[in-house]
């Protein structure tokens, strides 16, 4: 299964992966809060003391779209296969003054088919967010469908579901490179991705959009290069 790979590259990436991809990132929080309105929840207002908003971050990484949206949240809970990944994401949040119940970490797996709801994760503080977000992380899951199945019941009635990865795109690594085995697909259309969010029942008021940012790659063996297109989507469940 990808999950395990996945889990043994990311522990090896984690130390180095933000000063590596730092200008990458900052512009993905750039876009995503560009996006507010689009995403549609109602967010936070400090000035208006609006409530709570609790955003549910899988397959987290080091944390860059809890810390997109963490101004406009009460609370981010990440989750990632990855422990070093988690352990990145805790010591950014900790070193921002985050206390624990604002933004914190965990190491699990919601996608295990034969596990429905894990243990760890089945009590009331890993339900009812009122918006869940995989970032970059769906080309990298056996199976996107049974994942947005997954996040859609954490949500509460009129959660939003909201994910960033690439539009279809050719192969970016070649067999031999550490990450050519974490990677299961290779983009997703517009139609597979309205597809994947209303057969788990967040296909209200589905939008996609494309955003500017473009990831282009060549290697040793294909000096020429894939250009993958990010998106954006999000829906509402029912």
């Amino acid at each position: 299964m990808a999950s395990e790979q996945n889990k043994e590259y990311f522990n090896n990436e984690a130390a180095a992966y933000d000063a590596k991809h730092a200008k990458t990132l900052d512009r993905i929080v750039e876009e995503i809060r560009a996006r507010l309105d689009f995403i549609g929840v109602e967010w936070v207002d400090e000035d208006a003391d609006s409530g709570s908003v609790r955003l549910l971050d899988y397959a987290c990484g080091t944390g860059v779209v809890s810390r997109a949206l963490a101004p406009y949240t009460t609370q981010c809970v990440g989750i990632d296969l990855s422990e070093n990944m988690v352990a990145q994401y805790n010591a950014r949040a900790e070193n921002q003054g985050l206390a624990r119940d604002e933004m914190y970490a965990y190491q699990g797996n919601l996608l295990d088919p034969n596990d429905p709801d894990p243990r760890e994760f089945s009590g009331f503080d890993f339900h009812h967010f009122d918006i869940a977000v995989v970032g970059l992380g769906f080309h990298h899951f056996d199976d996107p469908a049974l994942a947005a199945q997954r996040l859609v019941e954490r949500l509460r009635p009129g959660g939003v579901l909201l994910i960033l990865d690439f539009l279809p795109h050719g192969k970016v690594a070649d067999d031999g490179h550490a990450a050519s085995h974490t990677i299961t697909h290779h983009g997703f259309s517009e139609e597979q991705v309205k597809k994947i969010f209303q057969d788990a029942g967040a296909g209200k008021d589905f939008a996609l959009e494309t955003i500017g940012i473009a990831f282009n790659k060549a290697t040793e063996n294909r000096p020429e290069e894939v250009r993958r297109q990010v998106f954006l989507a999000r829906g509402t469940k029912e």
